[in-house]
């Protein structure tokens, strides 16, 4: 048996404890941006809806849930990362960003799949960008500006670790 080198181990330590310092009570930081902590509350809010949708067969992730297989486990997951996306980023958790952009373009890349998977010509580009709904557009569109705003990834580069 080969010894572990002291760097992998120190590695090991440091991501137990990068996590480990997590204040479960954090929901939100104000002392971020503004656009950082509007995609906060809008990744809770969108969250909350989509796991609504998730439960009830609505929308896009409701379908795919309906549909069942591995896209319905995707599905579950992209709705996961909207909370854990919010509640990463205010602890101040690069991860957390990473998962709110997952979750932010999900509606989309689902939408897309579902063209894919589905060979019925009526569904247009129009049908992948907005969906069912124009506001849920302006929502989902919102939270994906908001995380790629030069604003956020500033503050990403800067401060989330």
């Amino acid at each position: 048996m080969m010894p572990i080198p002291c760097m992998k181990v120190q590695h090991l330590f440091m991501a137990r404890n990068d996590f480990s310092q997590l204040d479960f009570r954090k929901w939100f930081d104000r002392m971020q941006p503004q656009t950082v902590s509007i995609a906060t509350w809008l990744l809770y809010i969108d969250g909350a809806f989509n796991f609504l949708h998730f439960l009830d067969k609505r929308d896009i992730f409701g379908y795919w849930r309906a549909t069942g297989g591995p896209i319905a486990i995707l599905t579950l997951i992209f709705v996961l990362c909207y909370p854990a996306g919010g509640f990463l980023m205010a602890n101040g958790k690069k991860l957390g960003w990473v998962l709110a952009l997952a979750a932010s373009f999900s509606p989309f890349i689902l939408r897309l799949i579902w063209k894919l998977d589905n060979p019925y010509p009526g569904i247009t580009v129009q049908d992948i960008i907005f969906g069912s709904s124009y506001i849920n557009f302006m929502f989902e569109a919102a939270l994906c500006a908001l995380l790629l705003h030069t604003m956020t990834r500033n503050y990403v580069k800067a401060w989330l670790r």
